[in-house]
Parts: C-alpha cells; sequence; structure tokens
C-alpha cells in the first residue's frame, strides 16, 4: 500500500517518530535504493513524471525479489 508520510502519520497517530522508523529492513532497502535511483536519473535530466513510474517499478521489482527471499537459509544468519 502506497502512502505519503503525511497519510502515514495521520493515519498512525498513536505510532511516535515518522514512518522510517516503522519500516521494515527490506522497505529501508528499497527507500536507499530508490534514493539514489532517483539521483541518478535527475542527473540524466529526467522530469518528475518521467521518474516516477521508474521509481516505482524498482520499488514493486526489488520488494517482490526482497520478500519472496527465505533469509534463514543464507549463511550466517540464524533463525530466532
Amino acid at each position: 500500500m502506497e502512502k505519503t508520510a503525511k497519510e502515514w502519520r495521520d493515519s498512525n497517530l498513536e505510532k511516535k517518530g515518522n514512518i522510517r522508523d516503522h519500516a521494515t529492513i527490506h522497505q529501508l532497502l528499497v527507500l536507499a535504493n530508490m534514493e539514489s535511483y532517483n539521483a541518478i536519473l535527475i542527473k540524466q535530466g529526467k522530469i518528475q513524471a518521467e521518474r516516477m513510474p521508474l521509481l516505482h517499478e524498482l520499488a514493486v521489482l526489488q520488494m517482490t525479489t526482497l520478500t519472496s527471499l527465505e533469509l534463514s537459509n543464507l549463511p550466517g544468519i540464524e533463525k530466532k
């Protein structure tokens, strides 16, 4: 579900901090990647209307990939 920071704050009045304080590690990783990719697209001269669909596609692809991983099968990751 996509929400702006303001929409998240308005629907989570009981939570302290901001949306990033409550994001999963996957969400934070995708967000960091999107910020980097957005900077590249800006440097290439792409306007916001061109960048948004590209960033959305990146986010969906990465979240799909990350959520499909079985992290407990990776070396060094212990099951809790």
